[in-house]
């Protein structure tokens, strides 16, 4: 089965698994207070349904177009736009005749769930597979820096010790805190061996975005090659994966980033590169492309791993603060998307389906998921009219004015809502197919 296939498997089954338990979030809450609810479907029913049974007062089934899902409650002002029903005198089952706490409750159901779920998947994940990370003993040769890093004071070598005073477990981390955390000062051990104490600028996270650098500390590997791309120029020029480079340019290099950094100064210059095939040493002229990239794929050496392993107790802990960091590095790094850089980055379908492994992995599957999950809890929260967030901005208008808005206001607020949902999903669209046609 192609990579393709295998990412919308897993992105359809992913989707699904979160709309049926997102709303069932509302569900529940909405029996509780004796609130009917007519229907339940996965992914919407335009016209027709590929599936549909009436249980009791409910019609549950399963729409054709894979877009989300729904809920339709009695006596609620939602995407079906129900003019008719909201015209009948209010009926004791009905959402508008429930007190306003009540449906506030039912509102958030959604969101609450999808917390929920993205926190005991974690919990889930670390007590089956436990997690990998990268200790100092774990980077026999520290970190490469990038340029813009070694004007802070970072070297090339460095071990990261302590962020902010506070010890780091896992090296890898350093990247993810730099960009969305409050960093101010990072203490590091230089490949001399003697420790400073760096102060990181306040704007350092957001120059790294501008720049289009989200790695900026990279573990220093010896060059080794994996795979040669057919269609690259590498392949072109004769380069083999067994051959070993030993310089570029007239420059002895050992290291990844050394042989990089060559291609980051003129990324589309013919490069002469000195390689070694058993005994013998030759020299292969390659031009890049316009990226700067000659079609090569590296091999992973010099960078182990430490395995930790989480009984039932540690998991449920170690869950639930890997679920809260993930909910508030993705808060801190959506302000990127109102940047001219981070709005040509959102994402759609497309964009999510890349983030499952081209390759059935169920550790990867889960992962993805539960970061998907409380994506959607956060993205559904927002106060935008049609999503939860929206009705929750009017419910608490209520509540703290003691005016409920009217139903007029309601329906105009539900169709400017829908439509900006509607443009913001083809805007996302859009980008994958721009970066599927033209990066």
């Amino acid at each position: 089965m192609s990579p393709f296939a295998v990412k919308a498997i897993q992105l359809l089954l992913s989707l699904s698994l979160l709309i049926v338990l997102h709303e069932f979030g509302h569900f529940i809450p909405a029996k509780l207070f004796k609130t009917r609810v007519e229907k339940f479907y996965l992914f919407f029913d335009v016209k027709f349904s590929l599936f549909k049974k009436k249980i009791g007062d409910t019609v549950y089934g399963i729409g054709w177009l894979p877009l989300g899902g729904y809920i339709k409650i009695s006596g609620m002002i939602d995407e079906s736009m129900d003019k008719e029903q909201m015209a009948q005198p209010p009926q004791p089952w009905e959402f508008r005749s429930k007190p306003a706490w009540q449906r506030l409750i039912i509102m958030l159901g959604g969101v609450t769930v999808n917390i929920i779920v993205g926190f005991v998947i974690y919990m889930g994940i670390l007590y089956v597979y436990g997690r990998d990370i990268t200790t100092t003993e774990d980077l026999p040769q520290g970190f490469a820096v990038t340029e813009q890093f070694k004007e802070y004071g970072f070297q090339d070598g460095d071990l990261i010790l302590k962020i902010n005073g506070e010890p780091l477990d896992d090296m890898w981390q350093i990247n993810r805190n730099i960009f969305l955390r409050d960093v101010s000062n990072v203490e590091v051990k230089h490949a001399d061996g003697s420790v400073a104490t760096i102060q990181v600028p306040e704007d350092a996270g957001s120059k790294m975005f501008e720049n289009g650098i989200m790695i900026p500390f990279e573990p220093i590997q010896k060059i080794k090659l994996d795979s040669i791309f057919p269609e690259g120029s590498a392949h072109k020029a004769g380069l083999l994966a067994s051959d070993k480079i030993i310089a570029i340019n007239g420059q002895k290099v050992e290291y990844r980033h050394q042989f990089e950094k060559a291609f980051d100064k003129e990324k589309i210059a013919e490069k002469k590169i000195v390689i070694l095939r058993g005994n013998t040493q030759d020299t292969l002229k390659i031009m890049p492309n316009e990226e700067g990239d000659i079609g090569i794929m590296y091999a992973s050496q010099g960078i182990g791993q430490t395995k930790i392993d989480y009984n039932l107790g540690e998991s449920i802990t170690g869950g639930f603060s890997y679920g809260y960091y993930t909910l508030r590095d993705y808060v801190a790094q959506f302000k990127y998307v109102f940047t001219k850089k981070g709005a040509t980055q959102v994402g759609g379908f497309g964009a999510i389906g890349n983030m499952f492994p081209g390759v059935w992995n169920w550790q990867s599957f889960w992962a993805t998921t539960a970061l998907i999950s409380i994506i959607l809890a956060f993205m559904n929260i927002l106060p935008i009219p049609a999503l939860d967030g929206g009705h929750v901005a009017f419910l608490l208008y209520e509540i703290v004015s003691g005016r409920k808005p009217g139903d007029k206001f309601m329906e105009y607020a539900q169709m400017v809502g829908f439509f900006i949902l509607i443009a913001l999903v083809l805007f996302a669209n859009g980008n994958d197919i721009y970066r599927w046609l033209f990066e």
